[in-house]
């Protein structure tokens, strides 16, 4: 038996969506679907304003356009994430200044922001990993403090919420000045290729227009408010086809179903692994209490990267597909070029120990049941 690490879900309409459009006279972006998949956000997460992009990278480069950032400004932004998230601003000039993650959880340490603030810091960005929130609380309260932009990159979080002390959920995405959302084809809801960008503070709403429109303001001329439209700013072509919204909407119709079973999946990794974590085999993580959690991502922490690999090697020879996430960005040969080596100690430990095990909507409880006794034999080999 051989387990992909991930498999695509196409969800029960797709097809049906997939045709309606192909039969349709509208096949570029701002169609229907792609108006029901704005509209889907506005009404159950409460989005102010929503675009949806052929990207999260996409989103994220709309979000370094809309608080213009310029050369010589610096982001603060943690170290252990995928590229897009720094490229966003390194593509318009930004330095980037890289936070350690928490001691026992990949998450930005929301406790080493602030040391990092300076008079040319331009914006705090935030990733919720494996769709858990971040210290949101105390990040919003420093931006607030030193009149800084805060952008959550939720690519991970659909569908999941930060618990504030009174007890609300707030989706993440909506609580910063921006938030970017990824419908990647490892994603809980995805179309392939996709993301999201979320306006939360008005004073962007007819800017992201713009910037959506290839700097543009067609926006406002479809709307009947002036008679040309004309390049009044930057943009770019970030706007997806309808194919790709029809595949979207059709999985956001049954987010729910596809929650109950990645849940599912995740809840029996846990329990199966308690033990491994309980006696020390496996690091304990910690995870937050002011989250929800979408069962984005299954990982575990082995307690070397020597021991990582050899996992990974066993799993590999039992047809399993299990892989490492993010290296350090602040070590990356790029940043290195014109930056000099330092030392993140959280982040590079989960560069050097983070496991990601398989979780997709069509996997078998009996294939994680197997999943579980390969890395319960590994640990007893030992």
């Amino acid at each position: 038996m051989k387990t992909p690490f991930n498999k695509p879900f196409l969800g029960d309409k797709g097809l049906n969506f997939l045709q309606n459009v192909f039969l349709s006279n509208h096949h570029s972006g701002n169609g229907i679907y792609t108006k029901r998949v704005n509209d889907f956000f506005k009404k159950n997460y409460n989005v102010n304003k929503s675009h949806l992009t052929t990207s999260c990278t996409d989103a994220l480069e709309m979000a370094a356009l809309l608080i213009d950032v310029k050369p010589g400004d610096e982001i603060i932004l943690p170290s252990y994430t995928f590229v897009s998230t720094a490229n966003a601003f390194a593509l318009r000039g930004a330095k980037l200044v890289f936070c350690d993650s928490e001691s026992n959880f990949p998450n930005i340490d929301s406790n080493q922001i602030e040391k990092l603030i300076t008079n040319k810091t331009k914006a705090i960005v935030v990733v919720h990993y494996a769709g858990f929130a971040c210290d949101m609380e105390k990040v919003v309260s420093i931006a607030k403090e030193n009149n800084l932009f805060l952008i959550e990159d939720a690519a991970q979080a659909i569908d999941n919420y930060y618990i504030d002390k009174l007890g609300n959920k707030i989706p993440l995405g909506t609580i910063g000045d921006l938030g970017t959302m990824s419908f990647h084809e490892t994603k809980n809801i995805s179309c392939g290729e996709g993301g999201l960008l979320m306006v939360n503070n008005s004073i962007f709403d007819e800017p992201s227009n713009i910037v959506l429109e290839k700097g543009t303001n067609r926006t406002s001329f479809f709307e009947g408010k002036i008679n040309k439209y004309e390049w009044v700013g930057l943009g770019s072509s970030f706007l997806p086809s309808e194919f790709t919204a029809a595949i979207l909407y059709a999985q956001l119709k049954i987010k729910d179903k596809i929650a109950k079973r990645r849940k599912d999946i995740w809840r029996i990794y846990h329990d199966n692994l308690k033990d491994l974590r309980d006696n020390g085999d496996l690091l304990k993580i910690d995870y937050p209490d002011y989250s929800t959690n979408n069962a984005h991502i299954y990982f575990i922490l082995s307690k070397s990267k020597e021991e990582r690999s050899s996992l990974i090697k066993h799993l590999k020879k039992n047809g399993i597909n299990a892989v490492s996430h993010y290296l350090s960005l602040n070590k990356s040969p790029y940043y290195l070029k014109t930056n000099e080596i330092y030392d993140l100690k959280n982040s590079d430990k989960f560069s050097d120990t983070l496991l990601r095990l398989p979780l997709y909507y069509q996997l078998k409880n009996e294939e994680v049941e197997r999943i579980c006794s390969k890395i319960k034999s590994f640990y007893s080999q030992k």
